[in-house]
């Protein structure tokens, strides 16, 4: 009787364990997934997988874009009970550039648009020609010329030809739609040169100007503008182009080498291209082995990877901490060849093996002609649409499918989707 007794308890001793156990085991695998992400210097995420199924849970795109469309759409009428640029001004923090949804952006677009000129001078700085303007009300506005035709294609580089203005209008809608919120404000504008840009032109400006038949033209100052040869020409006096809004002296920019920047030299490979493990050596300098830096640079290339754009070999910060916002500045060399597909752009992607959760999960709501069909309806809105032509609108459809083979390799090959990351600020 007695042997029975001590068989029964030790039967409920181990019942009472094995239930405890499985009680626990979320939390004991996350701390054990934690500790092994830590020897590698990776935060991961500390639930379970449950939300990774969820994200895979399909939804009726036509559902997704009614529900989209709806929410990117602007308003270019709604009231302005203050100056849309105060309104601009304190939207900027030192993660986002605007907020998630703002009534009153597109009112703000729509002065960066109209709002009157009052002075005009070469762009600051850079490679590729542009105007530094001020609107009335004392906003500084970058300004970038149309060069080509909506349905040119550049196949030399993937980083060949001037900025596309254009490009710049739809980066910007792009990057909101995928909840980047890290682009200045960029609008489409047509411009008299002869009315609204010489009676207030700067006379270094003024002395760059030209007339080309019954064109007038002008020239500039970039590290690219040698005279009348590299200048641009309006049909007539009216020049259309992209206007950029200035981001807040509050917020100094910091400029950072890109890891993954080219050589730009078709005989000689970045360290980047010939070592397959070369994000070892990124993940051990300071700002990318801690906080959001890393995550930026990977969202960066996956956004640069659907526009096309193969030429940011430098990047910008809203200002110096480990936590500012990895800036999505000068998309200019984007949408220049829809019929090519850049994998290299991809590399932090597939070499570091890592992405954010939530924009895995907002790539997968994209998907299915969804993001298409969603930037296709905003860009309808610019004062000079239409913005792409239907065969960028295929390539995006196209690369967002590349993006998520991509990452879906990096999970096959990764233990307990130790890939996708969570608590991380986006």
């Amino acid at each position: 009787m007695r042997r029975k007794w001590r068989v029964l308890v030790g039967c409920m001793v181990i019942f009472i364990l094995f239930v405890s156990y499985k009680i626990l085991e979320p939390d004991i695998k996350g701390k054990v997934t934690q500790v092994e992400a830590d020897s590698k210097g990776l935060p991961v995420a500390r639930e379970d997988n449950s939300d990774a199924e969820e994200v895979e849970t399909p939804r009726d795109p036509e559902e997704i874009v009614k529900e989209l469309r709806q929410k990117y759409w602007l308003d270019f009428s709604f009231p302005l009970k203050d100056s849309p640029w105060r309104l601009a001004e304190r939207m900027v923090n030192d993660r986002k550039v605007h907020p998630e949804y703002v009534p009153e952006l597109g009112s703000i677009l729509r002065e960066m648009a109209t709002r009157k000129i009052v002075s005009a001078d070469t762009g600051y700085k850079g490679t590729q020609l542009k105007l530094s303007l001020i609107l009335e009300g004392g906003q500084v506005v970058a300004f970038k010329p149309k060069w080509y035709r909506r349905e040119d294609i550049f196949s030399e580089t993937p980083y060949s030809g001037a900025d596309r203005h254009n490009g710049e209008i739809a980066a910007f809608h792009l990057n909101r739609i995928m909840e980047f919120r890290r682009t200045p404000l960029v609008v489409g504008r047509k411009i008299n040169l002869k009315s609204e840009i010489i009676p207030n032109g700067s006379e270094q400006l003024l002395k760059t100007f030209f007339v080309n038949g019954s064109d007038t033209c002008f020239y500039g100052k970039c590290y690219y503008c040698k005279g009348k040869e590299t200048g641009v020409c309006a049909e007539g006096d009216t020049l259309e182009g992209s206007v950029i809004l200035w981001l807040p002296k509050s917020f100094p920019l910091k400029t950072y080498r890109h890891p993954w920047a080219r050589t730009y030299n078709p005989g000689k490979q970045a360290q980047w291209e010939k070592d397959p493990n070369y994000c070892s050596a990124v993940k051990a300098i300071n700002i990318y082995s801690h906080g959001p830096r890393l995550f930026d640079l990977i969202d960066t290339a996956i956004f640069d990877f659907l526009i096309g754009n193969a030429d940011r070999h430098r990047y910008e910060t809203l200002g110096g901490h480990l936590e500012s916002a990895f800036l999505l500045l000068d998309n200019g060399k984007s949408f220049g060849n829809p019929f090519h597909d850049e994998i290299s752009i991809l590399a932090p992607l597939y070499q570091c093996c890592v992405i954010r959760y939530s924009t895995y999960k907002r790539l997968l709501l994209l998907r299915h002609g969804v993001l298409s069909r969603v930037l296709r309806n905003v860009l309808r809105q610019d004062p000079i649409a239409p913005i792409l032509t239907e065969e960028h609108y295929q390539a995006l459809d196209r690369r967002l499918e590349i993006v998520l083979e991509k990452i879906q390799t990096c999970l096959d090959n990764s233990p307990q989707n130790r890939g996708l990351v969570k608590n991380v600020r986006s």
